[in-house]
């Protein structure tokens, strides 16, 4: 079962850039909530609770119940959030999703890698993650809070394909020949020094000797 966390925000009607400025100047955060089958709607949320609820989120892919006034709470997905590209901390815009328990979603799940892998324990390998998240499509009440990847078999020169995952009620949507880990050699000295350019050896001319 999907974690789910709680967040109440406020319907509005003002909208606009200078709407949106006045809205941050009162410590609020404008949003939108749209999807299954409901027109756009404008709403905006207290900054702190947004903040408090970002903290509790395990993953964008979290269920938040949105409750907008004293209407009943809605399942939905947090889309896109918009930040301050000069200060990262501050949210300046919100998409939030509304989902149907019977409506497959598509979201982004992240792995969890498990276990140490036998060529970075016992041959000094370096394993390389190349993907940090898996596009998932499944049920609302199906998404995972994160998908987990035992590399603990992993080999030097091995790697994990998403062809190699599966996830419980839920279809992977990624390429299947996608690597998403492998275990890389280090570079020894002797490796160095191998690829290092040989010394040139040449007959000394007469006026050397």
């Amino acid at each position: 079962m999907a974690q789910q966390v709680a967040l109440r925000v406020e319907a509005r009607t003002d909208t606009g850039k200078g709407a949106a400025r006045s809205l941050r100047r009162a410590g609020k955060i404008p949003g939108v909530i749209y999807g299954h089958n409901r027109e756009p709607e404008s709403v905006a949320v207290e900054a702190p609770a947004f903040r408090r609820t970002l903290t509790s989120l395990g993953s964008l892919s979290t269920i938040v119940e949105v409750s907008i006034g004293d209407r009943a709470p809605v399942k939905a997905l947090i889309r896109e959030i918009q930040r301050n590209p000069v200060l990262l901390s501050e949210v300046l815009h919100i998409d939030f999703y509304e989902v149907s328990a019977n409506e497959a979603v598509t979201v982004q799940v992240p792995l969890h890698f498990t276990g140490t892998s036998e060529g970075v324990r016992l041959s000094g390998g370096v394993l390389d993650q190349v993907l940090h998240t898996l596009t998932v499509e499944c049920l609302p009440g199906n998404i995972p809070g994160h998908i987990d990847i035992d590399v603990s078999k992993l080999l030097v020169g091995q790697s994990l394909h998403v062809r190699d995952v599966t996830v419980a009620d839920a279809k992977i949507m990624n390429d299947a020949d996608l690597a998403i880990c492998s275990v890389m050699a280090t570079r020894t000295d002797d490796t160095a020094a191998a690829g290092a350019e040989p010394e040139l050896i040449r007959k000394a001319k007469a006026d050397e000797v």
